[in-house]
């Protein structure tokens, strides 16, 4: 009986395994044009079963955003830096900026006054009348027992005495020599629709706020 020969050693072809893992980005060649995010056309049924799973961005980082058109947020945005909406910067001031009404050339800038309270105001002139009328929202706006009024007699001194608020809706004035009133008033007011502000709290940033941080825009 004839020995065996040698086997011959035929090697099996193996397909090369899919490397799906995910690969540390931000390296490549930077690309400073606003090109629009890729879109697929395969739905998930239909995707190649020898394909990698495509990665799609549920977080991104990016250097540079344009946005064309409008943009939506569903929640809350958060800038390290300044915010920039129409050339107005939203910094830790909050002031109007705009072209001068008298001098050409110039502009004009003010900034709003500021204080511990969430305050409204109400001016005018009182002639011949004892009674300010506050307007009538202020009812549902204003906290009555926060409501002060300051007097400025015209032309002759009158020795004006605030009587009384009464209903959050009227202030009675009365002149203490009998002269006819005339006087510019101030009246001032807290609003009543939300927490009351907390001015001073411990903490080292914004979010330490002890209150609700959600009716306020600050810059963190």
């Amino acid at each position: 009986m004839a020995e065996p020969g040698p086997i011959e050693f035929i090697p099996r072809e193996i397909p090369p395994q899919k490397d799906c893992t995910k690969k540390p980005g931000g390296w490549g060649v930077p690309m400073a044009d606003y090109e629009y995010i890729w879109y697929g056309n395969k739905d998930e049924k239909n995707y190649p079963e020898e394909a990698c799973l495509p990665f799609y961005h549920k977080s991104a980082q990016i250097d540079d955003f344009q946005v064309n058109n409008n943009v939506t947020v569903g929640n809350s945005v958060t800038a390290n830096t300044q915010v920039t909406a129409s050339g107005i910067t939203l910094t830790s001031r909050k002031p109007f900026d705009i072209p001068h009404p008298t001098k050409k050339g110039y502009r004009l800038r003010h900034v709003c006054l500021e204080g511990p309270e969430s305050g409204v105001y109400y001016r005018g002139r009182l002639t011949k009348k004892n009674v300010i009328d506050l307007p009538e929202y202020w009812k549902g706006l204003v906290d009555p027992e926060s409501i002060t009024a300051t007097l400025t007699q015209i032309r002759t001194s009158q020795d004006l005495i605030i009587e009384g608020i009464e209903w959050g809706s009227q202030i009675k004035i009365k002149s203490g020599n009998g002269t006819d009133i005339d006087c510019y008033y101030l009246v001032h007011g807290e609003r009543k629709d939300g927490e009351k502000l907390i001015v001073e709290y411990e903490g080292t940033s914004i979010d330490d706020y002890p209150g609700d941080n959600s009716i306020y825009s600050i810059n963190k």
